[in-house]
């Protein structure tokens, strides 16, 4: 019991010295840590379903489309700043939500999209689910995003991701 005593209060003591040496860090790092635990279950809708995957929680289209988008720009190879900032843009213009939500919703779709252990696989099961949640609605929006976000040629993988998203819209 001591042992654990000990442990404890070196790791508070630690945290404590942090926190005074960086206030400005300790502020934001709380921040975003509360409103992550506070948003997730929240935007994810969670359900208590075993063996469920964390895909099939989603009832906002909005976050499909977003979580889509990420892996189809994965696809080509890692998003650049640039390109993270303009999906930003076309998820607060094409999905008409404010700056917060669109950030929530580009971290949730970053999230759901490494739950689903490779952009391939997250464009499928997203669009399954996003078929499956808004029907044929979202097709028009995601393909906008898509068209403004690519804008040039498009590379196999993409190509292939096109086709098995029509396949899940079943065009």
């Amino acid at each position: 019991m001591p042992f654990i005593i000990l442990i404890l209060t070196t790791l508070g003591g630690a945290l404590w010295w942090w926190v005074r040496q960086n206030p400005d860090k300790a502020i934001y790092a709380a921040q975003d840590a509360v409103t992550t635990v506070r948003n997730a279950p929240r935007k994810l809708a969670f359900r208590k379903q075993t063996n469920a995957h964390p895909v099939e929680g989603i009832d906002d289209p909005r976050i499909a489309v977003c979580g889509l988008a990420q892996a189809f720009l994965e696809l080509d190879d890692l998003p650049t700043a640039e390109q993270r900032t303009h999906l930003n843009t076309l998820l607060r213009t094409k999905l008409r939500c404010s700056a917060e939500e669109a950030e929530e919703m580009e971290v949730l779709g970053r999230w759901l999209m490494a739950q689903c252990q490779s952009p391939d696989a997250a464009v499928t099961r997203l669009a399954r689910r996003l078929h499956k949640i808004d029907g044929d609605a979202s097709w028009d929006v995601l393909q906008d995003i898509l068209t403004d976000l690519v804008g040039g040629t498009l590379n196999t993988s993409q190509v292939n991701a096109i086709s098995d998203m029509k396949r899940a819209f079943h065009m």
